[in-house]
């Protein structure tokens, strides 16, 4: 396992994607799991930044581990801002993204998009730390 540590600001995130693309290229992930796994990375970390440590008004980093095995990756993101489960958010319905844009609910759409572009997601509070846990299998192991 290996290990990163970004300041949480904005101007962290094209930091955090090179570093991520850089690791999914040599665990052999294709340019699609690649982008899907930035994104979903991206908008869990920019919550971070602008309600976790941004509402609190708190300066603070986040912390990426980087594993693999033949298998699968698994990337996840460590915290020390107030507890925040996004697995318990109300995430949109077929429904709701069915309507136009200006009627659908606020909020829950970057969820949508982090749980549907990996293979797996997981939340855990450990030691006081939010653990946002992403996993994607590799397309060696398909």
């Amino acid at each position: 396992m290996k290990s990163r540590t970004f300041p949480a600001t904005v101007e962290s995130l094209a930091i955090i994607r090179e570093y991520l693309t850089e690791f999914s290229a040599a665990a052999g992930l294709d340019k699609k799991q690649t982008y899907n796994l930035c994104l979903a990375v991206d908008e869990v970390v920019t919550n971070i930044f602008l309600y976790g440590y941004g509402k609190s008004g708190r300066k603070g980093v986040v912390e990426i581990y980087t594993e693999m095995d033949e298998n699968q990756i698994k990337i996840t993101v460590e915290d020390d801002s107030p507890p925040y489960d996004p697995t318990k958010q109300k995430l949109p319905d077929e429904e709701d993204l069915k309507k136009p844009l200006e009627e659908r609910p606020i909020g829950g759409l970057g969820l949508f998009l982090t749980i549907s572009n990996v293979d797996d997601f997981k939340y855990e509070y450990v030691n006081e730390r939010n653990r946002n846990i992403f996993i994607v299998k590799r397309s060696s192991s398909e």
